[in-house]
């Protein structure tokens, strides 16, 4: 697959990811932490803000292509 291809979907998946990682994890916080303290919306959000990195990781891995020798 061409780099610039590669590059245009991962490009597209980053953004995907992201919209729908924000909208889901809003979702549960809005659903579950109600009349949780500040400091469980702290972790959770800290948590949450966090996570995405790890598909986006992936994504931008792949979007590199493989190691060249």
């Amino acid at each position: 697959m061409p780099v610039r291809l590669r590059k245009f979907i991962g490009t597209i998946l980053l953004v995907v990811l992201v919209l729908l990682y924000a909208v889901l994890a809003n979702t549960v916080a809005v659903a579950t932490l109600g009349a949780s303290p500040w400091w469980v919306h702290l972790i959770y959000f800290s948590t949450t803000g966090l996570l995405w990195v790890l598909p986006a990781m992936l994504i931008i891995k792949w979007m590199a292509g493989p190691k060249q020798r």
